[in-house]
């Protein structure tokens, strides 16, 4: 979520595309040119009978993850990464407690949500899979490229963000990057402010950077170590 810039207009560009609920047979003439039919065709072919991964009732995308539904107003179904490639991973702060994000996101009015949120302890919830499309980044292609993680606290309040949320939120997104092979920099791994067309300033000036890419490298590093075997 995050804290907006002063005089920014609110809401996330992708909820009206979204919630336009596009079907096949008439998609070309909902999008207006051919060119566009094809392309959203394209990405609506996993929407066919039987074509559609299977999906398991309260299943984690990140092992220790605990599951927490949000609301289906606040994300869009997709079939990621085959109808829509992930490259990119989008740092937020709530702007408020753990208990409130939850409850915002699961609110079919809010919007928004993002697919985690991490706890001041390091704990970490998903509330919408990787497979679909959150909306998080308030641009509809960043959207569809990305992963949103929340993290609990504030952007002006440094003590926000502890050892715990550090290293906790750092091993969720080595393994996001590991599962969709994107680097471990600054270009992929990116602040919500960074977003084009963004009203949000989180993660803030507090968040430390060069400690998170840090922390993120070195839990990739760990998890691509052969197991010892006695």
């Amino acid at each position: 979520m995050g804290e907006k810039r002063a005089g920014a207009k609110s809401g996330d560009a992708d909820q009206r595309i979204g919630r336009r609920g596009l079907l096949i047979g008439g998609i070309a003439a909902a999008v207006g040119t051919a060119a566009l039919a094809r392309r959203e065709l394209g990405h609506l072919w996993w929407r066919l009978p039987g074509v559609e991964k299977p999906r398991v009732a309260g299943a984690v995308d990140f092992r220790g993850a605990r599951w927490v539904a949000a609301s289906p107003a606040n994300y869009r179904r997709a079939d990621r990464p085959d109808d829509y490639a992930i490259d990119r991973v989008v740092v937020h702060v709530t702007q408020g407690g753990f208990d409130s994000a939850v409850k915002a996101f699961q609110d079919p009015r809010h919007g928004a949500a993002a697919h985690y949120i991490v706890r001041k302890d390091g704990h970490v919830t998903q509330m919408i899979r990787e497979l679909d499309v959150a909306f998080h980044a308030g641009n509809r292609s960043y959207n569809e490229r990305s992963v949103g993680i929340e993290h609990e606290g504030f952007v002006e309040r440094a003590s926000s963000f502890t050892e715990a949320m550090y290293e906790g939120s750092a091993r969720l997104t080595a393994a996001i990057c590991a599962r969709y092979g994107i680097p471990v920099d600054r270009a992929h791994i990116i602040g919500h402010v960074e977003v084009p067309g963004t009203d949000h300033t989180d993660p803030g000036p507090h968040w430390d950077w060069p400690r998170y890419l840090r922390l993120v490298r070195a839990a990739g590093a760990a998890s691509a170590r052969p197991h010892a075997t006695s």
